[in-house]
Formats: structure tokens, sequence, C-alpha cells
């Protein structure tokens, strides 16, 4: 009996470990995950689960997908569903909650497919995980509350879904969490307060209404931020301390007064504010740092189809992608502007549907053949032959706006 009582620890490890060297209880979560999800082509010899052979002496070696810990019983700490190559449509099926009994798991990717159904809310159970992705699928239902429960949590990714419901307001006390995207679902609601060290956000393609966070609400680290095709509104005042920022996206959505003068940097370098309610004026470069608005290679701005006004300043001279039609700009383009587009900095100008009265190019230099530049419906004939031009269709076949416009719009911003 006592030899009995002193093997009984060995015994009920033995019992805890196949053959495999693999937890039985993470063995069995993989089979239960198996039977949920399907290959769209099964017979492709490059299908996912071709190697999910559970009589295979070793599956943390031979499992695609999957990673185990080096001690025996072997755990799953990462699981990657599907190949995410390029020629594969992915898995089908649902997610089984028997996900959330491999309880050392850090990393769980589901790649490109047509997986439906809701998001187990049994993975808030997993309390390791770090990474979530699952991308470009059809999951449907609102998010799991308990999935803001995660203290390790650090990048959320739950893009190209069928999510509907809001974002819990939990976000905010994950402090580990830097990379959110939630961008292309049918998520609705306000932004709540977020996480302060979040330094990724995309929200775009959403259902999301109301304002920006307030100022003090806004993460300090951000330095991507896209909340483009919403029905957000407001002023862009809260932005004023995003110091950090390098992508900025608020394109599609209802935003109204002037942009602040601190988004006109070279290190915000990608800048999509089309279509909003924008009014005001392009600021001058600071005299302090002149520098600070200088543009480089791969500098893109769109500050397109708004009703900014006034004359441009040099603040944008040099973006390499630079879309500033459909306002209410007027007077001359700088020349710093026309430089810039004559030495191939600028390779994309477009000032279309302004009031703009000159662009002052130089006679007989020819137009670098890798520049788009587009000026038509202004107050001018443009200097630039049109067939020299390379407008888009929306630009419309008029060259020149009709005088009456020209004189009753410079009236009236008289």
């Amino acid at each position: 009996m006592r030899m009995f009582l002193l093997l009984l620890p060995l015994v009920l490890l033995l019992s805890a470990v196949e053959t495999q060297g693999i937890s039985v209880v993470d063995l069995s979560a993989l089979r239960e995950i198996k039977n949920s999800l399907t290959d769209i082509t099964s017979s492709s010899p490059n299908a996912f689960f071709t190697s999910w052979d559970f009589t295979a002496p070793d599956p943390c070696s031979s499992f695609a997908g999957i990673t185990c810990s080096l001690f025996i019983p072997k755990r799953v700490t990462t699981l990657t569903l599907g190949t995410g190559l390029s020629d594969s449509p992915g898995l089908a099926g649902i997610l089984s909650p028997a996900i959330s009994n491999l309880s050392e798991l850090t990393q769980l990717v589901l790649f490109t497919g047509i997986v439906t159904g809701p998001i187990p809310d049994q993975i808030g159970t997993l309390k390791k995980l770090s990474v979530i992705s699952l991308t470009n699928n059809r999951l449907t239902g609102s998010i799991p509350t308990s999935i803001f429960t995660l203290p390790n949590l650090h990048t959320l990714d739950l893009s190209h879904n069928q999510l509907t419901g809001t974002i819990p307001g939990s976000i905010s006390q994950l402090s580990s969490l830097k990379v959110v995207v939630l961008g292309s679902n049918k998520i609705s609601g306000e932004i709540p307060i977020l996480p302060t060290e979040l330094l990724h956000l995309d929200l775009s393609n959403n259902e999301l209404s109301g304002m920006l966070p307030r100022k003090s609400r806004m993460p300090l680290t951000l330095r991507y931020l896209s909340v483009s095709g919403n029905r957000l509104w407001g002023p862009l005042s809260v932005l004023e301390s995003l110091s950090e920022l390098v992508y900025l996206d608020l394109s599609m959505n209802r935003f109204s007064g002037t942009i602040p003068s601190s988004l006109f940097r070279s290190t915000l370098s990608s800048m999509y504010l089309q279509r909003n309610n924008l009014t005001g004026r392009v600021p001058q470069p600071p005299l302090s740092s002149p520098a600070a608005t200088v543009y480089g290679p791969g500098s893109t701005v769109d500050l397109s189809h708004n009703s900014l006004t006034g004359e441009l300043t040099n603040t944008l001279a040099g973006v390499e992608t630079l879309f500033l039609n459909n306002n209410r700009f007027t007077g001359a383009v700088p020349k710093d502007y026309v430089e810039s587009v004559y030495s191939g900095n600028t390779r994309t100008l477009y000032l279309q549907h302004n009031y703009i009265a000159e662009f002052p190019v130089k006679e007989g230099l020819p137009l670098p053949d890798s520049v788009a530049l587009c000026l038509s419906y202004n107050c001018m004939v443009p200097p630039v032959p049109v067939g020299f031009m390379a407008c888009p269709a929306s630009a419309g076949g008029q060259i020149s706006r009709p005088v009456n416009q020209c004189s009753a719009f410079n009236t009236s911003m008289a």
C-alpha cells in the first residue's frame, strides 16, 4: 500500500501525458479545433490540416501551425490556423470554444478564410495571450468583453470581419495593449477611453459616431491613427498633443473646424483628411523651426474635398503626393510648389476645382514625365497644356471656371 502511494504521483503524471509527449488536454483541444474547421480546398496538397495526424509520434513537431513548450508534458504555446499563402483560400467552419483549453497559449492567429460565427467568449480565460489576430474572415457578433480582461494582451487584430456591437470601455484598463486593429467591421457607438500606452489604432470603415476622445484621454504615444470611413464629427483640436504621430487618416467623416497647425510637420509624413467639412487656411511654416515642415520622399498629404480657403503657403511644398483639389484656395501658387514639381520632388499635385489664379511656370520648361499635375477648373487658363496634365476623370472636361464664378467668389471673400 505504501509503495502504491509513493508511485501514485508518477501514475498521475503519466496519465496526463500521451505517448507523443503532448498534454492530453491540449491534444483533445486540437482535435476539437480540427473538427470545427476544414480546409476550403481539402484535396489540395497544400491544405493546412494535411499534417494534423493524431497518430503521429510528436504532434508538436509535425502539426502545421503550432509550437509547444520544451518540457513534458508539452503545452501548445502558439496556434496559427491556416497557411497564410496567397494561393490558399483558407479555412471554413467555426472557432471552437475548446481553444480555451490551451491554457499556455500566448499567440492565436487565424489567416484569411471564410470562418463564420462568433468569437468564443472563453478565449478570455487564456491569461497568457499576448497576440490575437483573427482577420479577413466572416466572424459575427460582438467582441467578447472577456478579451479586454487579458492582462498580457499586446496586439488585437480582428479586422475585415462582420463584427457588430461597441468597443467595450474596459479596453482602457489594458496597460499592455499596444496595437488595436478593428477596421472593416460593423462596429458602432463612440470611441471609448483608450489605453495610455497605445501605439497603433485602426478603427477604419466601421459605423462609429460621436467625437474623438478628449485631448486628456488620447494616448500621447500614438504613432498610427486611422478612423476613416465612419460617422465621426467635431473639431480636430484633440490631436494637437499627439506629437508622435507618423500616420493619420481621418478621411470620409464629418470633422469640422480648422486643421491644427501642429499637424503640418514632416514627421507626420502621411496625413489623410479628405472628404470632411474642414475650413480655414493652411498655416505658414513656423518661424522658429521652418525645417519642421520640410517633407521628403514618400510623404503624402490629402486635404481634398473640404472647404479650405485663402492663398496657399509654402508649408506643403515638397510633399511627394499632394491632393489639394476641391477646396476654395485662391491667389497664386507659391513658386516653391512649382519648383518642387519641376524638380521631381513632388510627383503628384492635384489643384483642380479651386479658385487659383496663377501657377507660375517657366516658359519652355518641360514637365517631368513622372509628374501627375492637374490644374483644371480654376480661375485661370492652365499654363501647362491640357494634354500634358494628368487629371483624373472626376476633374471633368472644363479647363477653367466661368468668369462669373471667379469674380463672385473673390468679391465674397474680400
